[in-house]
């Protein structure tokens, strides 16, 4: 059966005009395929499996998660006194940048196939960004159709990309050669509006790449940028979801209760919350049908991408328990798979932040409400942590920061992100919980049944008028009491042998918090820096 040749929807805007020059009779350019086409070409290109659902299996090789070390943005004038340069945002030179996007554009132009997808990232139309991806691989073009915002036949008939990522992942970079640090590089350019990936096929940095972009450009037009899940209840009421891989953030705001607004990457502007993406990349390793059936479900539909996941020899089924790929196993869907997501990607200022950790300290109440100053401490921390055993050479609690609970996309200085956020709490009244997901003093992890209670009490408002204590490490507020939650949950010191090995794990933790913060001291102002652990005789 030949490969389909249907003409599609295309821009105005030709490949040439980013200096890919296409050959006729030898380049077959695929403009904005639909799921099923895109479909065909992956599976006859030998990039994918079909699973016994219709779901398409795809293995991404050496590289089974971002490469952030190989990640680097451009020094150039516009841009270059705005980025927090550092570890995390790594500056490369212009004539490095431009010399892999030439061989990108090369390699590219002898491939048979090119797949170019025309979409949109932010679903507030004030702030709606079209973009361009191209890449020779298929998968990349159902990747970007599921987790990008899906443009009108009318709207592609005059989509102008104001971005476009270059992707050529079968290209290997030559370190000796190039100047490159490995085989691999994603280099970002402001000026030129343009991303180009070399050498990994994980379709994480094309998501990633434009989140960055969106982060680097919103708060310039008052917009804070965030990496987090957001729901919103019958009436009305917004709820975000900030947190780290493995916290919850992606399971909490699947509630059948409430109406998912996105699951990753949102804005909040002066008109309220909007999701970036039109889509979902949720992590799938031990996924449970019982506790996460809205999500289980989508592994089980055509058009979902479940990437690195192993398949069963006999049936083709997904084995979700199984981690012979990768621990970061993952379902890319459209966000229209969850019965309850919304149709705008739209919702009101945030009645409730939730910060979730999953500490393995045994330290972090399971829920505690923050000040507006704890808040942009919290924020700006991003903590976490590993427990023991989750990763190889991991054997004790290993602590994990991410600034803004996202790091790795944050061009600006986190401090630029936290103003932002203290300046919208303070504006529309929003409550801030801190919510702890991970393990107690006696080493058991807290159970989703009493996590969801929390926050479902939380957001409904249960916890308005219960009475509160002060713990003396973080001077985090306890609620004495949640309806469903039994009373000694809440107290972190009583899951412990004693109150002293709570005391000496928890002046630990605090340390770590305190030599976390030395890094961005210079730019918080006094109360966010008074809001911090207490430390000895040193306070917060």
């Amino acid at each position: 059966m030949p490969l389909p040749t249907v003409v599609h929807p295309r821009s105005s805007v030709g490949l040439n005009e980013i200096g890919i020059e296409t050959f006729e009779g030898y380049n077959l350019v695929h403009w904005n395929l639909n799921p099923s086409e895109i479909y065909e070409y992956a599976l006859k290109l030998g990039e994918a499996h079909l699973t016994d659902n219709g779901a398409l299996r795809v293995l991404t090789g050496q590289y089974t998660g971002r490469s952030p070390k190989d990640k680097f943005f451009v020094e150039e004038p516009s841009s270059k006194d705005r980025i927090w340069w550092g570890n995390i945002n790594q500056p490369v030179s212009q004539e490095l940048f431009d010399h892999m996007l030439d061989r990108a554009r090369f390699h590219l132009e002898q491939q048979q196939h090119i797949f170019v997808q025309d979409l949109f990232v932010g679903a507030d139309p004030t702030y709606r960004m079209p973009i361009r991806v191209i890449s020779e691989a298929a998968y990349h073009a159902i990747f970007s159709w599921n987790m990008f915002i899906r443009p009108t036949v009318e709207e592609l008939n005059v989509h102008q990309p104001e971005w476009t990522v270059v992707a050529a992942p079968s290209l290997v970079a030559r370190p000796y050669e190039d100047g490159t640090r490995t085989g691999t590089f994603i280099g970002v350019d402001i000026a030129k509006k343009t991303i180009v990936i070399v050498g990994t096929r994980y379709s994480g940095e094309v998501k990633k790449g434009i989140f960055s972009v969106m982060n680097y450009m919103l708060p310039q037009k008052g917009v804070l940028p965030m990496h987090c899940s957001a729901n919103m209840g019958p009436d009305g009421d917004t709820a975000v979801f900030f947190g780290l891989s493995g916290t919850g953030k992606t399971t909490l705001s699947a509630d059948q209760s409430r109406t998912l607004i996105g699951d990753d990457e949102h804005g909040w502007s002066d008109n309220g919350v909007f999701n970036f993406e039109g889509g979902c990349y949720a992590k799938v390793i031990n996924i449970d049908p019982d506790s996460e059936p809205e999500i289980y479900a989508t592994t089980q539909m055509f058009g979902t991408i479940l990437e690195n996941v192993r398949l069963t020899h006999d049936t083709r089924s997904p084995d979700f328990s199984s981690s012979r790929f990768t621990e970061n196993t993952r379902a890319s869907y459209p966000i229209n798979y969850i019965p309850n997501a919304s149709e705008t990607g739209i919702g009101g200022h945030p009645k409730n932040i939730i910060f979730l950790t999953a500490d393995a300290f045994g330290v972090l109440p399971p829920i505690s409400k923050l000040s507006a100053a704890q808040a942009q401490y919290h924020f700006i921390s991003g903590y976490t942590a590993k427990v023991a055993g989750t990763e190889r050479g991991v054997t004790e609690p290993t602590a994990t920061f991410s600034a803004c609970f996202g790091a790795p996309f944050m061009p600006l200085h986190p401090t630029v992100y936290a103003k932002l956020l203290a300046e919208k709490i303070e504006a529309h009244g929003s409550d801030v919980w801190l919510i702890n997901t991970g393990w107690n003093g006696r080493g058991e992890r807290m159970p989703l049944k009493y996590t969801r209670r929390m926050v479902n009490a939380a957001l409904n408002g249960e916890l308005n008028d219960v009475e509160f204590v002060e713990e003396p490490y973080f001077g985090l507020s306890i609620p004495k009491h949640v309806p469903g939650v039994p009373d000694e949950v809440l107290d972190p010191v009583r899951s412990w042998e004693s109150a002293e090995a709570y005391a000496n794990k928890a002046m630990d933790l605090a340390e770590r918090f305190v030599r976390n913060f030395e890094q961005f001291a210079d730019q918080a102002d006094e109360d966010v820096l008074a809001a911090g652990p207490k430390v000895g005789d040193v306070v917060r």
